[in-house]
C-alpha cells in the first residue's frame, strides 16, 4: 500500500490561528532612540561654556562652501573634514530648497545632512540662509523673488534700489518666521540624538552700499520715537519720545538700521526657539576693529562691534553674536577681544583657513571661545576660482589639522578648563617677539622657531603657538608647535632653584591622562621644544 505524503510544515489550522493572534496582538515596541539633553550655553563669572550631552564641548570645526550642502556635493566635504580632524561641521540650510512652494516644506536635504554627519561621527551647526545671506536676499524662494512689491529690498538715500532685503517688510518677516519655525520643529522631531548642536539665524545680515533703508515705510519709523525697550537697555530713558536723530546724532542711521535688522531677526529666532531651544547665534561681517567713528566700506546693520549693545537689546533670543574673521593677522586678536564679553560667548564660526591663521585657534581657546571654524573646507571646485587655481588640499590645512589633532582627544577637558579661565596661549606675531605667560607662582617664557639647544629666532612664517592649561599651582598641560617653552619661578619665588618633577607625553582618554613616555635628558634640559608633531605634555614643577 502506498504511504500517504505527510506535510512537514505547520498544520494549516495552526497557521490560521497564529495569523489571527498576530492581528490582535499589540505591536512590538519600536527600538527606542537615546534622547540626549538639549545643548545649551551656560555662563559663570564672565566665562561661558557650550554644553553638549550635558558636558562642556569645544567646537573643533570647519565650514563648507556655501553651495556644498547639497547631497551630491557631500562626498567632497567629508574627506576634507576627516583630514582636518573636526568634531563639528557647519553646513547651510537653504530656504529656497526647503520651501519651494508657499507652505510646502521639504526637509529631505536636512535629513541627509543629519544622517551623513552621524555616519561620519561629527556634530552639526546648521546655518539658516533665510532673509539675509551676506546682506542680500538671494536664498529666498523663487516665489518670493517674483513678488518684489510684497517682499521688497531697501531703498538707498538716492532713491535707488539696493540689493539687500528690507527689515521693515511684515510679509517677509511672517514668511521667514513660518519657515524657520517649521525647520526648528523638524529638527526637534528628527534629531533626538542632538547631532545638531547650534543654529545660525540668517547669515551676515545687514546691507552693503547703504547705511539703512530710506523707503517711505522706513522714513516714518526713523522720524518716530526711539523704541522704549532700546532706551531702557542703553540707559537713555530720559530721551523718551525723541527721534533717532535726536538721540543718536551722527550714528542715528546706522543705529536705526542695526535695531531694525536685529528686531526682525529676534522675531524669527524667538519663534524657532519656542519650538526647539537650541543655542542660536548671528554672525557679523566685520567693521575694522582698529578704527572708530563712521568708516565706510563695511556691512551696515549687522552685529558689528560698535553695534553689539544695540543687538543685545534688540535680539535677546540670540545666545551669541559671532565675528566672521577675515581680517589681516594683526587685527584678529582685537576682534576676539571685542566679542569676548561677560554677556557674549566668544565663537569664531568663520575665518581664514590659510596656515598663518592656524595659531589663532589657540588664542581663541585661551580667551574662552566655545568654538572655532575656518571657512571653505571641502574639496569642491567652484567656478569662482581663478583660472588654473587648484582645489583646497591637505597642504592648505596641515597647520590647523596639527592643532586639531592635539586638542581633539582632550576636547572636553579643554572646554572645561577654558570655562574656568585656566587656559593661556602664546602665539607668534609678525615681529617674532618672545612671549611670556603668567602662571601664578610660575611663568612660562616662549620663543618661536626651532632651535633645541639655542635661542630660536622665529619662524619664516609666523606659525608658532603654545597652549598651557593650569591644573594646579605646580601642574600644567602643555602643547604647541614650532616653539620653545621654558618655565621659571615667579613672584616671591623668583630666582629660586627649581626642577621638573615629571614631564609626561600622552593624551587624555575618558577623562584621564594616559602617558606614553616620560621626557627627560635632551627632551627637558634645553626647555620644552615643540616642532610639527602633535604632542601633549603633563608637566609638574617644584622649587628647591
Amino acid at each position: 500500500m502506498k504511504a500517504r505524503h505527510r506535510p512537514t510544515g505547520p498544520h494549516p489550522i495552526l497557521c490560521l490561528i497564529l495569523s489571527l493572534l498576530a492581528l490582535t496582538a499589540p505591536p512590538a515596541p519600536a527600538q527606542t532612540q537615546q534622547v540626549q539633553p538639549i545643548p545649551k550655553i551656560v555662563s559663570q563669572d564672565g566665562g561661558h561654556a557650550l554644553l553638549v550631552d550635558g558636558k562642556p564641548f569645544l567646537i573643533i570645526g570647519a565650514q563648507a562652501h556655501n553651495s556644498s550642502a547639497w547631497p551630491g556635493m557631500l562626498p567632497k566635504v567629508w574627506p576634507a573634514m576627516k583630514y582636518l580632524g573636526v568634531n563639528t561641521v557647519e553646513l547651510p540650510v537653504y530656504w529656497e530648497q526647503i520651501e519651494p512652494q508657499p507652505g510646502r516644506f521639504d526637509f529631505g536635504v536636512v535629513d541627509t545632512l543629519i544622517a551623513e554627519a552621524r555616519r561620519n561621527d561629527v556634530r552639526l551647526v546648521l546655518l539658516w540662509f533665510g532673509t539675509w545671506k551676506n546682506g542680500s536676499a538671494h536664498y529666498r524662494p523663487e516665489w518670493m523673488k517674483r513678488e518684489p512689491r510684497r517682499f521688497p529690498n531697501i531703498v538707498g538715500r538716492d532713491g535707488k534700489a539696493v540689493d539687500s532685503p528690507s527689515p521693515h517688510s511684515k510679509e517677509a518677516l511672517e514668511a521667514d518666521t513660518k519657515a524657520f519655525s517649521a525647520f526648528m520643529r523638524h529638527l526637534r522631531q528628527a534629531d533626538p540624538q542632538r547631532t545638531v548642536i547650534m543654529v545660525q539665524v540668517q547669515n551676515e545680515p545687514g546691507s552693503w552700499g547703504s547705511v539703512r533703508d530710506f523707503s517711505p515705510a522706513a522714513e516714518r519709523l526713523f522720524q518716530a520715537a526711539v523704541p522704549e525697550p532700546l532706551l531702557r537697555a542703553i540707559g537713555r530713558t530720559a530721551d523718551r519720545g525723541k527721534s533717532w536723530q535726536a538721540v543718536f546724532g551722527d550714528d542715528a542711521d546706522e543705529t536705526f538700521h542695526a535695531w531694525s535688522v536685529a528686531h526682525y531677526i529676534e522675531q524669527v529666532a524667538a519663534a524657532g526657539k519656542a519650538i526647539y531651544p537650541l543655542p542660536l547665534y548671528a554672525n557679523a561681517a566685520l567693521k575694522d576693529p582698529l578704527q572708530t567713528g563712521r568708516t565706510p566700506g563695511y556691512e551696515f546693520g549687522g552685529p558689528t562691534h560698535n553695534m553689539l549693545h544695540i543687538w543685545k537689546a534688540a535680539a535677546p533670543s540670540l545666545d551669541v553674536l559671532a565675528p566672521d574673521i577675515y581680517q589681516p593677522p594683526a587685527k584678529v586678536l582685537p576682534v576676539m577681544d571685542q566679542y569676548r564679553r561677560p554677556d557674549n560667548p566668544l565663537f569664531i564660526p568663520e575665518t581664514i583657513s590659510a596656515a598663518p591663521y592656524a595659531r589663532f585657534f589657540y588664542a581663541a581657546i585661551a580667551r574662552g571661545a566655545i568654538g572655532y571654524a575656518p571657512f571653505g573646507v571641502d574639496y569642491t571646485v567652484l567656478a569662482a576660482d581663478p583660472p588654473g587655481a587648484s582645489r583646497l588640499g591637505e597642504a592648505d590645512l596641515q597647520q590647523l589639522a596639527m592643532s586639531y589633532r592635539a586638542i581633539g582627544p582632550m576636547m572636553r577637558e579643554m572646554a572645561q578648563w577654558a570655562f574656568e579661565g585656566r587656559v593661556h596661549a602664546a602665539i607668534e606675531t609678525e615681529d617674532k617677539a618672545p612671549a611670556e605667560i603668567a602662571l601664578g607662582r610660575w611663568k612660562a617664557k616662549v620663543r618661536f622657531g626651532v632651535s633645541p639647544r639655542g635661542d630660536p629666532k622665529g619662524n619664516d612664517t609666523p606659525i608658532g603657538r603654545v597652549l598651557v592649561a593650569q591644573l594646579g599651582p605646580d601642574e600644567f598641560v602643555v602643547t604647541g608647535f614650532y616653539a620653545k617653552l621654558e618655565f621659571e619661578p615667579a613672584g616671591k619665588d623668583a630666582g629660586r632653584p627649581w626642577e621638573f618633577l615629571r614631564v609626561e607625553e600622552g593624551q587624555f582618554a575618558d577623562g584621564r591622562f594616559q602617558p606614553v613616555r616620560i621626557w627627560n635628558g635632551d627632551e627637558t634640559d634645553w626647555g620644552l621644544n615643540f616642532v610639527s608633531a602633535p604632542q601633549v605634555l603633563r608637566v609638574r614643577l617644584a622649587t628647591r
